[in-house]
């Protein structure tokens, strides 16, 4: 049995990179080897195991051949006699394809460190085309490490198109489209991410609201380029919900992209009430208290403070991207507002509607916070 660092962690390494996950490949053992030493499976489409004291990942060296379409046409080969080159062999990019030996020796069998240093994503063979997912992957690490000067290779842009044009992409399922969607928006520039599946011809596929362009943008047409300009924005809801807000016509149109990019409830919750809210700010320039108690009401305010005051902070963002410094402003005294009369408590209401009980109580509590409210933007 031999084992090696291999993947993300070795090519974190040579960039000078933070490591926060170490995942090993186990050449020459079986799965009761494995066992035999206390190692506990996880994997049901291929051997993963855990290890028993640190948790982190060991994996049995493997070969896959695709025998039909989607995620799960592949045909998996784990057996004592798969060669560590074997397994590289059939992972997405050369970056990724190297290994460390126990000894600290790399094993670089398809030169991923001379594309390091070329700063180029370039995949391994052309099994590359064998798994559409591939497509998104490239796309992520191109938003991740744009920064650092990273590039995709002719030959490697070339094979996503014609991936694409093939159809092999429409295969991809939703869950797996967001789990790429959830890293991309944590990485530096979300926005390349976007580029990179608009240029190769995949976003049209996954997402075509998000190919738009938006109209009365002065500084890029694209639905998605203005994340750049708020990449001060780190959270990945938040970033999601910026994107749908800002290239959603109205709420309908915002929660069907919201289907369409399979979000969680939380995700897609939070984008719905910042869509609502930013089309208010760019439909309001001067703020009407009884305007803003009906937009309240309609993101149910009441029940949903929490996430009403998220949707309001995203609002200076998107903004400063439209050059409307002022609809900033507005949402800042609408959220001084709301903070205002959401600790309005009932020692503040007139003496005559203390002793009230139940509903009648609630109902005399709802409207003097909202005469406050009317007080205060007024």
């Amino acid at each position: 049995m031999e084992i090696y660092l291999v993947g993300g962690a070795v090519r974190d390494e040579f960039l000078g990179l933070s490591v926060h996950e170490h995942d090993y490949l186990v050449v020459g053992a079986t799965v009761s080897d494995m066992l035999a030493q206390g190692f506990k499976p996880v994997g049901r489409d291929f051997p993963v195991f855990l290890h028993p004291k640190t948790g982190e990942e060991y994996a049995l060296a493997r070969t896959e051949r695709k025998v039909g379409s989607g995620y799960h046409g592949f045909a998996f080969h784990a057996h004592p006699d798969v060669t560590l080159e074997q397994d590289l062999a059939r992972r997405d990019l050369t970056i990724n394809a190297m290994a460390r030996a126990p000894d600290h020796r790399l094993i670089d069998p398809y030169h991923g460190l001379n594309d390091l240093h070329r700063r180029r994503l370039c995949h391994v063979t052309s099994s590359f085309s064998e798994d559409p997912l591939r497509i998104v992957r490239v796309a992520r690490f191109s938003a991740r490490f744009c920064q650092l000067g990273f590039s995709i290779d002719p030959s490697t842009r070339e094979l996503m198109m014609e991936m694409v044009h093939n159809g092999e992409f429409s295969a991809l399922q939703p869950e797996r489209l967001f789990r790429e969607l959830e890293k991309a928006m944590q990485a530096p520039r979300p926005d390349v991410f976007f580029s990179v599946l608009e240029e190769v011809g995949a976003l049209e596929c996954w997402a075509p609201q998000l190919a738009r362009k938006i109209s009365g943008w002065p500084v890029d047409p694209s639905a998605w380029a203005f994340l750049h300009f708020c990449r001060h924005e780190t959270s990945p809801v938040k970033r999601t919900a910026l994107l749908l807000a800002a290239c959603s016509d109205d709420a309908a149109c915002c929660k069907a992209l919201a289907q369409t990019l399979h979000l969680p409830k939380r995700w897609s919750a939070l984008a719905h009430t910042a869509c609502i809210v930013w089309k208010y700010a760019m439909s309001q320039s001067v703020l009407n208290p009884d305007s803003v108690i009906e937009l309240m009401d309609q993101v149910d305010f009441w029940r949903r403070k929490e996430r009403f005051f998220s949707a309001l902070d995203m609002i200076p963002s998107l903004a400063w991207a439209y050059g409307r410094a002022d609809l900033g402003q507005n949402a800042n005294r609408i959220k001084l507002a709301a903070s205002d009369i959401q600790a309005f408590p009932i020692s503040r209401l007139p003496k005559q509607y203390r002793c009230l009980e139940g509903k009648a109580l609630g109902q005399a509590l709802h409207q003097a916070r909202r005469l406050r409210l009317h007080n205060l933007l007024e």
